[in-house]
């Protein structure tokens, strides 16, 4: 029984690890922006919100917002799987799923900055960095996969 719990504790540490490793990219591809297109943190807010190319933008921008909502989704039906296969891999599957659709919105901001200087690029990053702060891993989550059931 000790060794069970010396397991989730180390399971939940590597959770941990691998969600600050991705929050951290996040923070990398601003640095990155930072040095290659240093213009677009000149922020002129009297530039028009959709940009030079209104559609991209709306088009990206519902896909932000799809990856959002659908990144809780998977990451809740991965740790609904997880008790109920006493399967302590899948939480790890579920927070990863949840962290890389983040990821996902941010590189849209990321892609808009490079395709068309995109001023308001930063909104899609907050939305990728909240969807990852929100797929911290509970350790209730792990120890709800690991206790196996009598």
């Amino acid at each position: 029984m000790q060794n069970e719990q010396i397991d989730l504790t180390k399971a939940y540490q590597t959770l941990v690890i691998i969600w600050a490793a991705l929050l951290i990219s996040q923070f990398l591809f601003l640095i990155m922006i930072y040095f290659v297109k240093p213009e677009v943190y000149s922020f002129d807010f009297s530039q028009p919100i959709g940009g030079r190319q209104p559609m991209l933008v709306i088009a990206l921008a519902a896909a932000a917002v799809f990856n959002f909502f659908l990144s809780f989704k998977m990451r809740r039906k991965s740790l609904t799987e997880s008790v109920e296969k006493q399967n302590v891999g899948l939480v790890q599957t579920g927070m990863i799923i949840g962290c890389a659709l983040g990821e996902g919105i941010s590189i849209m901001g990321l892609l808009l900055v490079f395709l068309e200087s995109y001023q308001y690029f930063f909104l899609f990053f907050a939305l990728g960095i909240l969807t990852t702060v929100l797929s911290f891993p509970r350790r209730d989550d792990v120890m709800a996969a690991g206790f196996k059931k009598p």
